[in-house]
């Protein structure tokens, strides 16, 4: 299920309303049919083999293709819903800054973000599995997605020639007839939309309720104004920091979350903290203290939650407790329904 703006959004805070209208409108469909919508970002118990189905109606030949090329029976095409975050440019210059800070942040974002800690019934050892096994779904042709982190490119020619035409290049002898060879094929966490002039960042799990999304794209964008504002750190610093350094932070903050030790101390230099090792859990607290724009009453107790109690997948772990059982992810999944219903965070008090 996939619910959007209708265009771009004058501003966020909004949005978190005119979502939970939608979702209200959308269950009560639902009812009807004994069904209801379950927020975070994989099913817990959901199996590929038995459950996947190919999508029958519009642009289904995109969908075929990428099932005869890449068998989309994983978890990581079928199993995950996420928030996509879709940031304007209007020029190169704007686009290379944009592009920049993009990549400086995007690390530090399942430390926020992570809420798919569990997978076909068992903890994963990821707080966001569904970026670990995303990373892979492509890994018959790894242009496609790279590091996840995507590589430097100051103007659009730049990302075109570094990104996308080895792409186009590498997938063309599985794709003779030109069906996926368009910028959506691109799978980084961030890609160039240049079709609509805008940067789409792709690695944010859904939370417990859009007012909990909307309080952490909120915080994204206040770190990102400051970033490409040079306030933080000059376009140079940022554009320098290289690909492997941050995927090596981006991979430890997927797996251990909050908890995870960012020890790259140019890329905390780049957002004007000190280069000692700290946690993604300080580093947030500290960015959210500086940065965080004014936000609705729901909205800041969400982002709360999150900054004092861990992102919602170490809560879900926490809810369930030591001893994972199908029972007990039942357990948690009809409280994360009554947190969509309700708008409240799953641990708050």
């Amino acid at each position: 299920v996939e619910l959007k703006t209708n265009g771009p959004a004058p501003a966020l805070a909004p949005v978190a309303d005119a979502m939970m209208d939608e979702i209200g409108a959308i269950a009560a469909r639902l009812r009807d049919d004994n069904a209801c919508l379950l927020p975070g970002a994989m099913h817990p118990l959901m199996l590929p083999d038995r459950d996947m189905v190919l999508w029958p109606h519009d642009n289904q030949e995109i969908y075929a293709t990428y099932d005869r090329i890449f068998d989309c029976r994983g978890h990581g095409w079928s199993n995950l819903q996420s928030v996509h975050l879709n940031l304007p440019f209007a020029n190169d210059d704007e686009f290379g800054r944009l592009h920049a800070a993009i990549r400086v942040v995007l690390p530090l974002l399942p430390g926020l973000a992570a809420s798919s800690p569990f997978r076909e019934g068992a903890t994963t050892g990821f707080l966001d599995t569904r970026l670990d096994v995303y990373r892979t779904n492509a890994r018959r042709i790894p242009s496609i997605t790279g590091h996840v982190v995507p590589e430097p490119a100051t103007t659009r020619a730049d990302y075109e020639r570094t990104i996308l035409e080895p792409m186009y290049r590498d997938i063309r002898p599985h794709d003779p007839e030109n069906i996926l060879q368009e910028e959506w094929l691109n799978s980084r966490g961030a890609i160039a939309r240049f079709d609509r002039n805008a940067i789409e960042i792709r690695v944010l799990d859904v939370q417990e309720n859009p007012h909990a999304d909307v309080a952490v794209l909120s915080l994204i964008v206040g770190v990102l104004r400051a970033l490409v504002s040079g306030n933080l750190s000059s376009f140079e610093s940022q554009s320098n920091l290289g690909t492997e350094g941050l995927a090596r932070v981006f991979h430890a903050v997927t797996r251990e979350g909050d908890r995870a030790v960012v020890s790259y101390g140019p890329m905390l230099e780049a957002l004007g903290l000190s280069p000692r090792p700290v946690s993604v859990a300080q580093v947030w607290r500290d960015l959210a203290e500086a940065h965080t724009p004014a936000l609705p009453s729901k909205q800041r107790r969400a982002l709360h939650t999150i900054l004092d109690e861990g992102p919602l997948a170490r809560r879900m772990e926490r809810f369930v407790g030591s001893s994972v059982t199908e029972t007990r992810l039942l357990d948690l999944s009809r409280r994360m329904i009554d947190c969509l219903a309700t708008g409240s965070s799953l641990g708050s008090t």
